[in-house]
């Protein structure tokens, strides 16, 4: 499964959002491998398989074995960061912002990619799991390397296609019954 492929599944109600989908091909202000990394951690985000799927088949092609396992991880080590940091950030008590977290996290400080690549992906997963502490920590830190903030736009908008792609495909699945008349 690819891109194309997903596309056709997307049912017609969601005709922007297969336009979308046909434009990250086109996305000019990220790298080869900071677009199909991003393919990559947000396809997993969705948590739905076919999407994980099809992009990472299209990633496949694009990615070296080591980007491919740092998106991946990007995707894995997100999803427990972002729950961690968005619950200290949202409680009340803010006493839970000085205890250590205990949370092993090597992979941010080691990706075995470029660390800029893989904070773009752990930016735009953190977007789409919506932990602004997150969200804030690596954009300072992409900024600090010089990424552009239509780079960063860039990511999360493809965040957000990626996003919106899985939830057409299950938008498309539900069928509701008759109405009784």
């Amino acid at each position: 499964m690819s891109i194309d492929t997903l596309k056709d599944q997307i049912p017609a109600f969601a005709k922007d959002v297969k336009l979308n989908l046909s434009a990250l091909s086109r996305e000019e202000s990220l790298t080869p491998q900071q677009l199909y990394g991003l393919l990559v951690a947000c396809g997993i985000t969705t948590r739905n398989p076919a999407v994980a799927r099809a992009l990472e088949t299209e990633a496949a092609a694009h990615l070296a074995p080591a980007a491919m396992d740092a998106a991946k991880a990007a995707a894995s080590i997100m999803a427990m960061n972002n729950v961690y940091y968005r619950f200290t950030h949202l409680a009340s008590n803010k006493a839970y912002e000085t205890l250590p977290a205990k949370l092993r996290m090597s992979v941010i400080g080691n990706p075995g990619v470029d660390k800029a690549d893989f904070e773009l992906w752990s930016l735009a997963v953190s977007a789409m799991n919506g932990c602004g502490r997150c969200i804030d920590s690596h954009e300072k830190v992409l900024r600090d390397a010089g990424i552009r903030e239509d780079q960063i736009q860039a990511a999360v908008r493809v965040a957000s296609i990626i996003a919106s792609a899985a939830v057409a495909l299950e938008a498309g699945a539900v069928s509701l019954p008759a109405a009784a008349e």
